[in-house]
């Protein structure tokens, strides 16, 4: 049996230092992820140039890729304390939904880097929620405003970021605390405000109700005026005549009198 060659100590460092070349010389971006090409003899990091994709590239072992994450991303500002427009300190639950724009990845990196979240978006959205609360009172803020704070808080946050290379696509405002006393204090007075209001609702009802009644009873009275005024005697005789002659021909066993009733018209006596 033939054996093999030894393989010698030249020839173990020439494999090793080739595998450190090639694993210097290419990168592999994972799904969701961009790199930003920094040419160490080349002028730095490539801002005018693509971004490197997903897959497998080959690059210069003396430069350097960094990645970033390009999917939409949430960071959750808890507890956040503002002021309202009186000066009472609110407590705000937000989200923000977020993520660097792929074709100004390279200024992004030149200009922010990798910790752009907290140098760009976090002290952004703390200012602005400062700002839009403070135009606020801690009831609308409870109830009737929470739609339009969140929507102003991401237009004016939205406005500043974008301008950074950064794309906001939400803010949320998860939730709003107040002080337990001014909290206690705004339900009571909703509670008093639907308890008028239907108040007020039952009284127009009865309104309504008391009107309807009146018309109806002045239509009567108006029917009833225009009827007593059209009977006359005659007209009265004639109708007495035209039942008494209905009756009498009924099948139901009957007594007539001829001009005994009032008026001249019959009486009518049954068998019962």
């Amino acid at each position: 049996m033939e054996k093999l060659p030894k393989i010698g100590l030249p020839v173990i460092a020439g494999i090793f230092i080739l595998f450190i070349f090639i694993s210097k010389s290419s990168i592999n971006i994972g799904y969701g992820e961009a790199g930003v090409l920094f040419k160490t003899f080349g002028g730095g990091v490539v801002v005018d140039e693509p971004v490197l994709g997903e897959g497998f590239h080959i690059i210069a072992p003396w430069n350097k890729v960094y990645v970033y994450n390009v999917k939409q991303q949430e960071v959750f500002e808890s507890k956040m304390q503002v002021l309202s427009s009186n000066g009472l300190e609110i407590s705000l639950d937000i989200s923000v939904l977020y993520q660097p724009l792929i074709a100004e990845l390279g200024l992004l990196h030149k200009t922010k880097g990798e910790n752009y979240l907290n140098i760009i978006i976090i002290p952004q959205i703390r200012a602005v929620a400062r700002s839009v609360v403070g135009r606020y009172t801690p009831e609308q803020l409870y109830s009737t405003k929470r739609d339009a704070i969140q929507n102003e808080i991401f237009e004016e946050t939205k406005k500043v970021v974008e301008n950074q290379h950064v794309q906001l696509n939400a803010v949320l405002v998860r939730d709003v605390t107040l002080p337990i006393a001014i909290r206690e204090a705004i339900e009571r007075k909703l509670n008093q405000e639907q308890e008028a209001l239907e108040y007020e609702f039952r009284i127009e009802k009865a309104k309504q109700e008391a009107e309807r009644q009146r018309i109806d009873a002045e239509g009567k009275a108006t029917a009833n005026r225009i009827l007593s005024a059209s009977l006359t005697d005659k007209i009265l005789q004639e109708k007495g005549i035209e039942a008494t002659i209905k009756l009498s021909e009924s099948n139901n066993s009957k007594v007539i009198v001829i001009g005994s009733g009032e008026s001249g018209l019959p009486i009518i006596l049954g068998n019962q």
